[in-house]
């Protein structure tokens, strides 16, 4: 039997979702950002052991010799290397006091979906935090992101694929550029569940109070199962040590970063290379302070200003702000007290 405490909803609570005839109030989502239009991007699929997917990279080519008549063949092979990513869970409990709901007959339905609402909502933004930050070396719980992979500049491998932007302290930022898809990154889920954010009535639970008393309560569990598993690690690029106040004063040549991020993106080259699957969609990510030095920069019209602008244009009643054809996602899940890459 559980315990509730004061995290559940409370009469204030209740009032605050009805007005004085006691009729729903649609609830202002002040606390929604742009996590949930981020989520649409991912690309789910199952795990292919369980609660991890395990992928072979092919890393290394095997070595062809000049050779003559009467002369043998060197013998080689090329080199693979076996990748785990495992999957973590995030749950929410929503729970109402029976007592509460029939107070307010006709509303019941509607104040336990505005509750579950906001669950989502923190869920997603959970979930795009774990995209760039999470790493299960600090918590074993946690799925592994990106910032777990791309965190150490190196001359190959994933390190190769860092821009550095010149940010020395500990207020720095980051854009990145992700294509999404089985070469690319993929948002794994174990197998026999759903990808996505599930909502599930858990219907009528018994609780007890922090006294051991009990009651009854309305539940609804939330929760996802993600895991993040990376294929190519040439499919992904980031732009690290943005340093924030140098942006905002205009002295970051943010296009001279984006376009090194570019060309370091293999997806962009996949029709030259052999064996390569069509690249899939790729979208950059960063947060409102870059996308306004970047509208700064664009809209700028001096001589000098030779370099490919973004483009303006409208989705399904969406603005979508591009690059060199790849979608701008603003989200506010990618900090500004980033510390240095090195």
């Amino acid at each position: 039997m559980a315990t509730l405490t004061q995290s559940t909803l409370s009469m204030v609570d209740a009032y605050k979702n009805v007005d004085g005839k006691g009729r729903f109030i649609d609830v202002i989502e002040a606390m929604n950002n742009t996590s949930q239009y981020c989520l649409d991007d991912w690309v789910w699929m199952p795990a292919n052991g369980g609660t991890k997917h395990t992928r072979s990279i092919r890393t290394g080519l095997p070595t062809v010799s000049w050779t003559s008549l009467y002369e043998g063949i060197p013998q080689s092979k090329s080199s693979k290397q076996t990748v785990d990513d495992t999957c973590g869970m995030v749950e929410g409990l929503s729970s109402v006091d029976q007592r509460q709901l029939k107070l307010y007959a006709g509303n019941e339905a509607a104040i336990r979906n505005a509750e579950g609402r906001s669950y989502v909502e923190a869920m997603s933004q959970e979930l795009l935090t774990a995209m760039f930050y999470h790493n299960p070396a600090t918590n074993p719980k946690l799925p592994k992101g990106l910032g777990a992979r791309y965190g150490v500049k190196a001359t190959s491998g994933a390190g190769a694929q860092i821009i550095d932007a010149g940010g020395v302290g500990s207020a720095n930022t980051s854009i990145w550029m992700v294509e999404w898809g089985y070469d690319g990154l993929s948002v794994i889920h174990p197998e026999g569940t759903v990808g996505g954010i599930e909502r599930e009535n858990m219907g009528t639970q018994r609780v007890t109070d922090a006294g051991g008393n009990p009651y009854y309560v309305e539940e609804e569990r939330i929760g996802a199962n993600v895991g993040f598993s990376l294929g190519d690690w040439q499919r992904v690029s980031r732009i690290a040590n943005i340093d924030v106040a140098n942006m905002q004063a205009g002295s970051v040549n943010l296009f001279k970063f984006l376009r090194s991020a570019y060309y370091k993106m293999k997806s962009r080259r996949t029709n030259k290379v052999m064996d390569q699957a069509a690249p899939g969609r790729c979208a950059i990510y960063a947060n409102r302070d870059v996308l306004e030095a970047l509208d700064g920069l664009a809209t700028n019209s001096g001589s000098t200003d030779n370099f490919t602008r973004l483009n303006w244009g409208e989705v399904e009643g969406k603005e979508v702000i591009t690059y060199r054809g790849m979608p701008i996602r603003e989200t506010d899940a990618l900090l500004k007290t980033e510390a240095r890459v090195v």
